[in-house]
């Protein structure tokens, strides 16, 4: 890897370029602003920095970092899937599932490597989840609960909330497209889940024009009912899941990398690592991406998944009661 590129120059992008750096310190990084706009200070982690994509492409890099706003991913992906360049969109996929399907279209026409970036499917604990639940430590899976919560204007001390991404509809904001991360990591681990009810709400306290709390109920293919809690709202961060089973619970703290096993003989500690660096799941999910780009295995698979929670949200958005919170 000699040339590598991350379009946008937000906290993500800078996460992704130091990234590289420390991946491939002999590699040139180019920073291109998402907005096309000229940068006035200097970028951090960064050889050379660009305005233009058409400038980008003149460089030919091995692989480009979408860290764009999701309304922006579509054209940024289009210009470089038809110049044949490996891109990693970090989620979600788009902002609308019209744009979404076109992204994958254009991928599978193309044989284009493209990787969606869900980084919590990197996780450590995610992964030893996983081989609990295909193990079938608890059995039949009967209810799932996941919840996630943070408080918006802790998010980005160096900006005020109101102009974020996270709350501007016209950029992809709202709870459920930067909280799609569980809507992701259950797909991943019980299937294609089916829509039963949905209620959004905003807050007198964050006045968004956006959803900033969604409550969910969804149903796997294998009569798995999950709730789903996401929220701008809370002010100490929580993310975690719970699995109920024939045999027995599983709880899953994403925050504090843990896991724990609830049986009829008590209570046990399957998993802790709460110091371990959230920066790895960045890391091997590029490590990952880069590995199929030189062996040449343009697996789409996260793409197609990534696609399908577009069209998820959609449906959810579609079908929702609305409401606002006093």
């Amino acid at each position: 890897m000699n040339i590598l590129a991350v379009i946008g120059l937000g906290n993500i992008a800078k996460r992704h370029r130091q990234n590289l750096k420390t991946l491939y310190p002999q590699a040139n990084v180019i920073a291109l602003s998402a907005s096309g706009r000229v940068a006035n200070q200097p970028i951090e982690f960064a050889d050379l920095v660009l305005s233009n994509i058409n400038e980008l492409i003149d460089y030919k890099p091995e692989l480009v970092i979408i860290a764009s706003p999701a309304s922006l991913h579509e054209t940024h992906a289009t210009t470089l899937m038809t110049h044949n360049i490996p891109i990693l969109i970090e989620k979600p996929l788009a902002a609308e599932p019209e744009s979404a399907e076109r992204i994958l279209a254009l991928a599978q026409s193309h044989n284009s490597p493209v990787m969606v970036g869900y980084c919590l499917r990197y996780l450590s604990s995610a992964i030893v989840i996983k081989q609990l639940l295909l193990e079938d430590l608890i059995g039949k899976i009967y209810n799932c609960s996941a919840v996630v919560g943070q408080y918006l204007p802790d998010w980005r001390p160096n900006k005020h909330y109101s102009k974020s991404v996270s709350a501007q509809k016209s950029l992809g904001g709202g709870a459920l497209l930067e909280l799609s991360h569980e809507l992701d990591y259950l797909y991943w681990l019980l299937g294609p889940l089916k829509l039963n009810y949905a209620q959004l709400r905003t807050t007198n306290e964050l006045a968004l024009e956006v959803e900033e709390i969604a409550d969910l109920i969804l149903t796997s293919q294998q009569g798995t009912v999950c709730y789903i809690h996401m929220d701008f709202i809370q002010k100490q961060a929580q993310r975690e899941c719970t699995f109920i089973g024939t045999k027995g619970r599983l709880h899953w703290d994403l925050v504090a990398n843990t896991i724990r096993h609830y049986s009829s003989e008590g209570t046990q500690l399957l998993y802790s690592q709460p110091e371990w660096n959230k920066n790895q799941m960045y890391l091997n999910m590029v490590t990952e991406f880069v590995s199929h780009i030189q062996h040449k295995q343009h697996t789409n698979t996260s793409l197609i998944d990534a696609h399908q929670t577009i069209r998820l949200i959609a449906k959810i958005k579609q079908q929702a009661e609305w409401g606002v919170t006093q």
